[in-house]
């Protein structure tokens, strides 16, 4: 573990850097109903695959031939770094053929007038990044449940996967409280999606109600943990809502706040509770399932930027056509240190897992491929036609989320690359 003092201040001076990341939380309250967040539905409990079916269990020894193959997987490809090149191939989906893209999100039936930013795919430096093979990602995923926890940019990854599988198998949605499922009967494969912004418990600001985020760092919410033992895979999204005002807890004990000049707490900032929310997860994975000898796969997505010319809720906008070429734009110091935590912490639980069987455990890292991006999100055209009535003063800009199809469905090809290798890769059995 790292042993860098976990609340370092931060400079009054972040304040401006956080407020367009503030768009993930304050844009859905202030303009969606807050119900879209607490839509509950019911199913009968999911029966979880046995333990046997596993794509991740242990063989019952490992050869010599397989530390070699191990070797030799170590040594493949980083997939990572690199840059965007163009490439006229279509995209697997559009807007009409995939129903459950969220409207704000659908940038072409809203009316965006370019296409050139659906023409672009991420070429890693030392080797070539498959296209995503549908087919080939629901028989990794046969009898398994495949969660994505976290926030709206996990749902937002999660449709992206779902538009891409239904292109070739019937998508159909399942009802469970707290969260929502979609299974295709072709392979038993279950994919949802648990609204869980912190990952640990909490309390979230809204509009009309509290004015701070309240945040237990020792504790795991319970609305996705509660059906960990029926995951076979849990992909991790969160950060946004941590750059928020906010007070923390550990126990009943106030460690301290962000942002709360009216509250007689010390302002900590946010790299330490964001690590530590991070830790009390994995942890909680580590504990509830590979200590048990549950073999479970989890993904860390590391942070996406935003990318706002300006004030998010002072007409910024995200007008960009084109990429970014590499060099000509650099990631962030808070970006840059969000990302630094995620890794560490992944790597840190790796070493404390490394003797349990069956237990996965990778950084998806999108930050740098997502920062070269900048015409990909949905910008104004998060609501249909917004210049219909010509050019108003004022137009709001979605510059965190992502258009679909666009740059996000990468982020599952690198993730099947990923799924594949561990396929791949033999386990070592202590």
């Amino acid at each position: 573990m790292t042993s860098t003092n976990p609340f370092k201040d931060q400079s009054l001076s972040l304040t401006n850097k956080l407020l367009p990341c503030t768009l993930h939380v304050l844009l859905p309250i202030a303009l969606l109903p807050i119900a879209l967040f607490s839509i509950y539905f019911y199913l009968p409990p999911f029966t979880p695959s046995s333990p046997t079916h596993l794509p991740y269990s242990y063989p019952s020894s490992l050869s010599a031939s397989s530390t070699e193959k191990e070797k030799a997987f170590e040594k493949q490809c980083d997939y990572f770094n690199g840059k965007w090149v163009h490439d006229r191939g279509n995209p697997l989906y559009n807007g009409t053929t995939c129903v459950i893209i969220k409207q704000s999100h659908n940038c072409i039936s809203n009316g965006r007038p370019d296409s050139d930013y659906l023409y672009w795919r991420w070429k890693p430096n030392q080797c070539h990044l498959p296209r995503f093979e549908p087919i080939t990602f629901l028989q990794l995923i046969k009898n398994k449940h495949i969660a994505f926890v976290g926030d709206s940019l996990a749902r937002n990854q999660l449709e992206s996967l779902l538009c891409m599988l239904a292109t070739v198998s019937t998508l159909k949605l399942l009802h469970h409280k707290g969260s929502r499922w979609w299974h295709f009967p072709s392979h038993n494969a279950t994919l949802s999606s648990y609204w869980s912004p912190f990952l640990v418990q909490g309390v979230e600001r809204t509009k009309t109600g509290p004015r701070y985020n309240t945040m237990y760092l020792d504790h795991v919410n319970e609305r996705w943990a509660r059906d960990m033992d029926q995951m076979d895979l849990i992909v991790l999204s969160f950060g946004n809502w941590l750059l928020i005002p906010s007070i923390y807890y550990e126990g009943d004990k106030v460690l301290g706040c962000l942002n709360c000049p009216d509250l007689n707490y010390t302002d900590i900032g946010f790299y330490g509770s964001l690590r530590k929310a991070l830790r009390t997860t994995l942890n909680s994975i580590i504990e509830r399932r590979a200590a048990k000898g549950n073999g479970i796969g989890v993904i860390v997505r590391t942070f996406s930027p935003s990318h706002f010319e300006g004030d998010w809720d002072k007409g910024g906008t995200c007008s960009k056509i084109k990429p970014y070429r590499n060099g000509e734009k650099q990631l962030g110091e808070m970006d840059a240190e969000i990302r630094r935590i995620e890794i560490e912490e992944v790597e840190d639980a790796k070493e404390k897992a490394k003797h349990f069987r069956g237990f996965r455990l990778e950084a998806l890292d999108v930050t740098k491929l997502a920062l070269l991006r900048p015409d990909g999100h949905p910008g104004a055209y998060m609501n249909p036609f917004p210049f219909a009535n010509g050019v108003s003063q004022y137009v709001q800009n979605d510059c965190v989320h992502w258009c679909l199809p666009g740059p996000i469905d990468t982020w599952n090809e690198i993730f099947l690359e990923m799924m594949k290798r561990w396929e791949e890769q033999p386990r070592r059995e202590d």
